[in-house]
């Protein structure tokens, strides 16, 4: 479990193929010293686990899976990426609950500056913007940040010049892919009406087949 709060951003030394999945070696500064193998950490919104680690560098398996549903497996040497430890039970939930469980990339179609900060319009599959909503939140490359609204395929965030400068948010241009998360809180709602309204629709259907047999 993660808060959305980013730690550090981290540097790409190498993302090296195989079969299956990748190896992913990172560069960091503070996480690293206070990292231990079998721990988890968000890399751009993804949980990962350290398989490694030595001298300030972290290793990490990449699932196929993961590799074909994030961008992860577009990242390149040098990259910056977005880094946070799980949340200890003593921690301080600055953000929102964030599992490490990326729903989907979106890609960035717009950068807006108004005055001091930066809106930002990504494009979004419907299981992504259908648990979105107005002032609630969503991860994005792991960051947790505000929705400031949403449309059919897409929605909007603004960010303010500390998170432009401590998360690669900042620098993500139009085009480029983006990890995205949405509130769990979010998903259990909607399942649980999804349920709800297929119970109600069984129960109608069932009253129905029992009067038409006389039997209420």
């Amino acid at each position: 479990m993660f808060t959305g709060i980013i730690t550090e951003m981290g540097k790409v030394v190498s993302l090296r193929k195989k079969n299956p999945g990748a190896l992913l070696v990172l560069k960091a500064e503070d996480i690293p010293d206070n990292a231990a193998i079998g721990d988890s950490i968000a890399i751009n919104g993804v949980c990962l686990t350290v398989v490694s680690r030595d001298k300030g560098l972290l290793t990490f398996d990449i699932s196929d899976e993961t590799l074909s549903s994030t961008n992860l497996g577009q990242l390149n040497p040098g990259e910056r990426v977005n880094l946070e430890p799980s949340l200890r039970p003593d921690g301080r939930i600055g953000g929102h609950f964030v599992t490490g469980h990326v729903d989907a990339a979106g890609i960035i179609r717009s950068r807006t500056i108004i005055g001091d900060t930066c809106k930002i319009e990504i494009e979004a599959p419907d299981k992504v913007t259908s648990l979105l909503v107005e002032k609630g939140s969503v991860a994005v490359d792991g960051i947790s940040l505000t929705v400031v609204d949403v449309a059919e395929n897409t929605f909007t965030i603004v960010i303010i010049p500390h998170t432009a400068g401590v998360t690669t948010i900042g620098s993500k241009a139009v085009g480029e892919s983006v990890n995205l998360e949405a509130d769990i809180i979010g998903k259990y709602v909607a399942r649980f009406l999804r349920k709800e309204t297929l119970l109600k629709s069984n129960d109608e259907g069932l009253m129905k087949a029992l009067m038409k047999s006389g039997y209420i």
